[in-house]
């Protein structure tokens, strides 16, 4: 839900931006439709509707999401609609009823008033008295479809799978290597110890995985043996793939060993093929694996505590030199997808198991397991993982591209003088390593922020940092890296090839500039101040700039000069 101070400060970025890229899970904004008092009244039940099965938000009325500046994009809500009749409205036209919290802001703009709707989160899902309704998934309301009621009644706990009872499986069912697995995994993890000494009963009353005795799918997922696996959760299973090419393996492995065994057997089986390499790069000395080992066990956890165990399918790792795949039945819930990700609060699909292994401190409940993912993957200057959702599955991939010496180095420097950069600094830091510029429009998708958010970070990285420096202004602001901080992140060289490294990216960086400028173009002493270069250096700089790239062309004489591109 956001506040009247958060709604104010969201219409003054309209002068920046369209109101379309504010919009998120929780927050819409709508034109209103004048032709028809009917039409307007259908749209706000409409939306009241979606943002309830959406899990709750604020709808603002008045605004045109396509137009950039306020005069322009703020249109109004005529006087003459009355809040109490929109309120009885919904009401009436909504089952289960909704009761929406209307408020009038007054604006200069044009009609004076928009109306913003706070839909409270209920118990969904929610539709019009005609039997039609919408869900917000992301930023769009969809149409509310039997997979994505199945969904809803996962998200709310109505439908917990892991919480239901084997009513014919008892304490024979269970496996001792499973339980003793199990604690191995949550005392490296720091669990209680009063937990981790526990008898086995105890150990799983404590956990809440038993009830009137009888175990819970989740006590199975956990404890059960192979057989009992097989025999009652016959869905359930895992296979393993060491890939040689896209469509033949030379090893595999398929088996229903219990949630702790197999995440074991899987991680021995990944890092018997994932060699230890050292690397001195100084006086520091680090260790590498083509997949770092925080982000192939958060992968794996991940993929075992989300998967949907009513559809067939296993748990599948398919492991080449090339990558590493880990997919695993059931889509995405909650309205998290590979977009919002990494900062979106979790959504677990299988709440009794999860609350189990937040108990063990296998787990958290802070949605830090991806976040972990990320970051062991960018210290190593590693790409990062790609998430995707494919149709009823979700796959991870981590990419087995050469680790980065240099910015390993650079991390554990900076973590040293008290800097610790986190996945924000570090995304930003590794697109900028490859590419000359950023812009605050991608670096808030790369970082899955709100552009608020991401120039907070980037005015930290400039101004206290000192990582990137800063050009142009408004909404043509873009974001470099400092000079010395490129020449650190890049691999340790002889002098002249730092020197040229540095050269040919200030040659890159004038050249989008002057794209981006057109006829205003850049004279020479803006030139000097982008590149660091002096009065010869700069003239070189664009002889050679100009001699690469002839639609480059100098006007004007001396002081007046300026460098324009003509593409």
């Amino acid at each position: 839900m956001r506040s009247t101070t958060e709604i104010l400060r969201l219409l003054d970025e309209l002068d920046r931006q369209n109101a379309d890229s504010l919009e998120d899970q929780d927050l819409d904004f709508k034109r209103w439709i004048t032709r028809s008092l009917n039409d307007s009244v259908a749209m706000v039940v409409e939306m009241a509707v979606c943002m309830a099965n959406g899990g709750g938000g604020t709808v603002i009325f008045g605004v045109d999401d396509q137009a950039v500046g306020r005069a322009s994009a703020i249109l109004g809500v005529p006087p003459e609609v009355d809040v109490n009749r929109l309120k009885k409205a919904v009401y009436d036209a909504t089952d289960p009823k909704l009761t929406p919290v209307f408020e009038e802001l007054r604006v200069p703009e044009g009609t004076g008033r928009v109306l913003v709707m706070q839909v409270y989160p209920g118990i969904p899902p929610y539709t019009d008295t005609a039997g039609g309704a919408k869900i917000r998934i992301g930023k769009e309301c969809k149409p509310l479809t039997g997979t994505l009621r199945r969904r809803i009644a996962v998200e709310t706990g109505e439908n917990d799978l892991s919480a239901q009872v084997v009513a014919e499986s008892g304490t024979t069912d269970f496996s001792s290597a499973a339980l003793e697995t199990l604690r191995e995994s949550a005392r490296l993890d720091k669990a209680p110890d009063d937990l981790i000494r526990m008898s086995d009963r105890d150990l799983l009353e404590a956990l809440a995985l038993l009830r009137d005795g009888k175990p819970t799918v989740a006590a199975l997922l956990l404890a059960g043996s192979p057989e009992a696996l097989a025999k009652h959760l016959p869905r359930y299973g895992w296979s393993f793939f060491l890939m040689e090419s896209d469509t033949s393996y030379r090893d595999r492995v398929d088996d229903r060993d219990s949630l702790p065994v197999a995440l074991k057997r899987l991680a021995e089986r990944i890092n018997g093929n994932n060699p230890i390499s050292t690397v001195a790069v100084g006086l520091a000395h680090f260790e590498y694996r083509t997949y770092p080992e925080v982000a192939v066990r958060e992968a794996l956890l991940n993929a075992f505590v989300h998967a949907d165990y009513r559809l067939s399918g296993p748990i599948i790792v398919k492991q080449s030199t090339a990558k590493l795949e880990i997919s695993n039945p059931g889509g995405f819930i909650g309205g998290i997808n590979p977009e919002n990700i990494l900062n979106h609060p979790p959504m677990p699909r299988n709440p009794l198991l999860a609350e189990a292994l937040v108990k063990l401190r296998l787990i958290n409940r802070a949605n830090l397991g991806i976040g972990r993912i990320y970051r062991a993957l960018l210290i190593e200057g590693k790409e990062p993982p790609v998430i995707e959702e494919l149709g009823e599955c979700v796959r991870v991939t981590l990419l087995g591209r050469e680790h980065s010496a240099g910015f390993r180095l650079f991390v554990a420097e900076e973590s040293k003088a008290g800097r610790l950069p986190d996945v924000d600094h570090l995304l930003v830091l590794q697109y900028l390593l490859h590419h000359p510029e950023l812009d605050t429009g991608t670096a808030a998708r790369l970082c899955q922020r709100s552009e608020a958010e991401i120039r907070e970070v980037l005015s930290e990285m400039e101004t206290e940092w000192h990582y990137l420096e800063r050009g142009g202004t408004g909404r043509g602001t873009y974001w470099s890296l400092a000079p010395d901080v490129f020449r650190r992140l890049r691999e340790t060289g002889s002098p002249e090839r730092d020197r040229r490294i540095d050269w040919e990216a200030a040659k890159t960086r004038i050249l989008s500039i002057l794209r981006q400028r057109g006829e205003q173009g850049l004279s020479n002493e803006e030139i000097r101040r982008i590149a660091r270069l002096d009065r010869n250096q700069a003239g070189r700089l664009m002889r050679e700039l100009r001699a690469e790239v002839p639609e480059i062309q100098l006007r004007g004489a001396k002081k007046g000069s300026r460098y324009v591109y003509q593409g």
